[in-house]
């Protein structure tokens, strides 16, 4: 069936409080979706944010980002008062995330919430807390040990808390209101998400959702969990994650994500794995999976490395994963990322799967050669894309980076017409494609240059900031994606052609 949606994390809502939230524009951001007729909303991961602020550098794996709590919900349910929000500063640009304001801001305000949430827990707290019995308690406890030390990195900790044990038990239980914050913070994000989600739903609106491959070193994984991953005896990583060297970078780019000891993990029916994802397919309609290639196999890089250069290639779980997950689960709705170095095997492991790849049209554009990216080479079981949150925005490639022959190429190949924003040029290429499914960025269809960019991979700082404008999307943008939609035959539920007698 043809559809379309639209990529924009959460954090890219605007909104009164530094950052997009699962408060009102979020709901109002489902009804533009709805009106016009979109399928899809696209999102980046929603667990918290470590290193550098990004998304896939998170401390667990499943816990919420406190920073996407609705407060004003708060107020209404009484664990706030409209007092602690007046004169709190959460920024002062509402196109821009601080996020060192809103740490110190927002945690203030949550921490009043969170003495009145310790003397009135509401009354499915506890059935809360054995739904996610898995990982909540561990997480809890992590967080209040590593709010003890400074937020430094577990490695760092003091040896006896460097494990879960009597000594991290006993600590979580004499700073109580730490663990209730982070208790309280996980309570109302997965209750608001649940409640932003079901809104979607009834709307016709579905949500994908993102997984990182891997795990953060620090991460309550890495602490509580070290054999499903490649350790030494000192519980450091023997081995990390990292592309290999390219025409991007001589030395590759070193992500320090500590790698699965898959063998162990095939040994209990990669019983990790199928739980995240049974977790994953409760939170959204559709999974992403970042980094699909390296199921197949990855970049190995030793720990300690100078730089990504010197890893090497090994093998990944391959379809035995995805087998046992659809043994388990049943059919998978999952997309698989399929960028970066492609070879026949990790083809054959997608096309194996069943599961569809990604075509990015900026890729497509060299100025002169037939690109495997260009939307005549596109198979119906595949989702089109001009970029992702990797990539500039089309506006800013077009002016800031293509080379004339590259702009020649691109104007002709989009037949844009002149004075027509790129974006738009773009947006209607992948949108007659025979991709089952497009997804426009919300920056494309706006028409931003790249003060808009998401993320540069591999560059530390500046990232995951950027936040659309008040009343940004305006009547002309709906009547344009809709006109898109309707055009293009991605409209949910229209009737197939008929076959020619």
């Amino acid at each position: 069936m043809r559809a379309s949606g639209v990529l924009m994390p959460i954090f890219a809502l605007p909104g009164r409080y530094g950052i997009g939230s699962f408060g009102p524009k979020a709901y109002e951001f489902v009804d533009f979706l709805s009106r016009c007729s979109q399928r899809y909303w696209q999102i980046l991961p929603l667990t918290t944010t470590g290193y550098g602020d990004s998304p896939y550098q998170s401390f667990s794996a499943y816990a919420g980002n406190p920073n996407f709590i609705d407060l004003d919900e708060l107020v209404k349910l009484g664990y706030l008062k409209r007092g602690d929000l007046e004169g709190v500063k959460f920024g002062d640009d509402p196109t821009r995330i601080d996020y060192a304001t809103i740490f110190v801001a927002r945690r203030k305000v949550l921490e009043r919430a969170t003495a009145r949430f310790m003397q009135d827990p509401p009354s499915d707290l506890d059935e809360f807390s054995r739904k996610h019995a898995s990982w909540l308690d561990s997480y809890c406890e992590f967080m209040t040990v590593k709010e003890e030390f400074g937020l430094k990195a577990f490695h760092e900790w003091p040896q006896q808390y460097r494990n879960p044990g009597k000594a991290s038990r006993d600590l979580s239980a004499k700073r109580e209101h730490h663990y209730q914050y982070h208790l309280m913070t996980q309570y109302f994000f997965f209750k608001q998400w649940e409640s932003l989600k079901g809104y979607a739903n009834e709307r016709g609106v579905l949500i994908v959702g993102d997984m990182p491959i891997y795990v953060s070193r620090d991460s309550v994984e890495m602490w509580a969990m070290p054999q499903l991953f490649r350790v030494g005896e000192d519980g450091s990583p023997t081995s990390v994650a990292g592309t290999p060297p390219d025409q991007f970078s001589a030395t590759g780019q070193y992500w320090g994500n500590p790698i699965y000891d898959w063998d162990a993990m095939a040994q209990d029916h990669y019983s990790w794995w199928v739980e995240r994802m049974r977790m994953s397919l409760k939170m959204y309609d559709i999974v992403r999976i970042d980094h699909f290639r390296g199921f197949e196999s990855y970049w190995d890089v030793p720990f300690g490395s100078a730089t990504s250069a010197a890893g090497s290639w090994s093998k990944g779980p391959g379809t035995a994963l995805f087998d046992e997950l659809t043994r388990q689960l049943g059919k998978l709705p999952i997309i698989a990322e399929d960028l970066g170095f492609m070879t026949p095997e990790v083809i054959k492991m997608r096309e194996d799967t069943g599961f569809p790849g990604m075509k990015i049209l900026q890729f497509a554009f060299d100025g002169n050669s037939d690109s495997y990216y260009l939307p005549h080479h596109y198979t119906p079981n595949t989702i089109a894309y001009v970029g992702t949150h990797d990539n500039q925005t089309v506006r800013g490639w077009y002016e800031n980076t293509a080379t004339p022959r590259q702009r020649e190429q691109a104007d002709r190949y989009t037949r844009r017409a002149k004075g027509e924003p790129v974006g738009a040029a773009f947006n209607r290429a992948i949108a007659a494609s025979v991709s089952d499914t497009c997804i426009y960025t919300m920056q494309d269809l706006l028409d931003l240059g790249d003060e808009a960019r998401i993320n540069v991979p591999a560059v530390l700082g500046g990232n995951w900031d950027w936040r659309m404008r008040e009343g940004a999307i305006t009547r002309a943008v709906e009547e344009a994606l809709l006109d898109l939609t309707q055009t293009y035959f991605r409209v949910p539920g229209a009737r197939p052609p008929e076959l020619p007698a």
